[in-house]
């Protein structure tokens, strides 16, 4: 049965942004409600200075649903999302251009190893290293999926469309 999804966007965007406006689109095309936070105004003290105020936005909204959300995160969206998810219960993180750390910042990276999740990840990726996501997701032994593209993933948001279709139906068959 379709839920609720909180998508956050990456920093220097906003809610209106390309990958997850078409990642609403569809979750909304199956039936699930979304929400998309707006950032902007955390993202304004820079990198490292916009985490923490991101994660009490998120969990302010996580608070208010009636059910788990799922979580999806681009880039600084990503991060926000997977430390968010280690506070409070989530069905599960859909995580685009996943940054390990934020360089000034005193968090890593890190999600719920019982939460369902799924990294995408560019190869040509310079700003978010592939090698950091990589061997996260290796010492965690979770899902990533590595796409020819860069940081932005513009080249492939129809396919990771189609990818976050399938993980919303099997998160649907899970409940």
């Amino acid at each position: 049965m379709p839920g609720h999804i909180i998508l956050s966007h990456g920093s220097d965007s906003g809610p209106d942004a390309t990958k997850v406006s078409a990642l609403a689109k569809i979750a909304e095309s199956m039936g699930w409600s979304t929400e998309r936070p707006d950032y902007r105004e955390d993202d304004a003290l820079g990198h490292a200075g916009s985490v923490a105020p991101r994660i009490a936005r998120l969990h302010q909204r996580i608070a208010a649903c009636d059910a788990q959300p799922v979580l999806v995160g681009s880039s600084m969206g990503a991060f926000v999302s997977g430390l968010a998810s280690l506070e409070l219960p989530v069905a599960g993180l859909f995580l685009l251009a996943t940054p390990a750390l934020i360089p000034g910042s005193d968090f890593t990276f890190d999600v719920r190893l019982d939460v369902p999740t799924l990294l995408i990840h560019g190869w040509q990726d310079d700003v978010c290293p592939l090698d950091d996501i990589y061997e996260f997701a290796g010492r965690r032994q979770l899902p990533l999926l590595v796409v020819d593209d860069d940081h932005r993933l513009a080249a492939h948001v129809d396919a990771i469309g189609r990818q976050f279709g399938f993980f919303l139906e099997q998160l649907a068959t899970r409940a």
